[in-house]
């Protein structure tokens, strides 16, 4: 008699059993492991971009404070030829804001005079350069020698290594007056020439 064989292909409980377990369980590894590999690399690709910098903030109408516009009252001594060009360059170079201070304008000379803000910071350009005592102490911003004068209501800060003297007054309301020198020290230094000499502590 002719023996028949039966085929184990119905036979679930075999190594067939076994190997599509095996290949269900690849397929889902598989499918869990796309995303989170597309998941890594995005972060990876992230952390190793370079960051766009970030653009300078611009003074604006929301960063300026608010002040008058009515001109400030400053005196306008009359300049001989040298000093008047000089200064007409400085301002020619100030900047429309000193920090979130905008410009204002002025009663008189201004040609040799500017301010900003309210209560006004002042510039003047020109005048007497000041007396600089052994003992009195000067200060170097951006390349530019201050002397600074104390008074009741302000700080009055003088050039003293610039061929004509450019005076500022910071009012006490703005602490720590040198930093509103800043961007007048800029200034300074494009339009005014250094003076033949200077005070022992300037330095160079």
């Amino acid at each position: 008699m002719e023996e028949v064989t039966s085929s184990p292909a119905s036979d679930d409980s075999g190594p067939a059993r076994r190997d599509r377990s095996n290949r269900s369980a690849a397929l889902w590894a598989t499918l869990v492991a796309v995303p989170v590999t597309l998941a890594v690399a995005g972060f990876t690709f992230a952390k190793l971009a370079p960051d766009t910098p970030a653009a300078e903030p611009s003074p604006s109408a929301s960063t300026v404070r608010a002040q008058s516009t009515t001109p400030v009252e400053v005196p306008a001594p009359a300049l001989a030829e040298r000093p008047a060009t000089v200064c007409r360059a400085l301002v020619s170079q100030l900047p429309a804001t000193v920090r979130d201070l905008a410009q204002r304008p002025v009663t008189a000379g201004a040609e040799q005079n500017a301010a900003y803000g309210d209560p006004a910071l002042t510039v003047a350009c020109g005048g007497t350069p000041p007396v600089v005592q052994p003992t009195d102490e000067v200060w170097s911003v951006n390349k530019v020698c201050w002397h600074a004068v104390q008074e009741a209501d302000a700080t009055v800060l003088t050039t003293v290594d610039r061929e004509t003297p450019v005076r500022v007054r910071v009012p006490k309301r703005y602490e720590q007056p040198l930093q509103w020198v800043t961007p007048i020290s800029d200034a300074v230094v494009a339009s005014v020439p250094a003076a033949k000499t200077a005070p022992s502590g300037c330095s160079a």
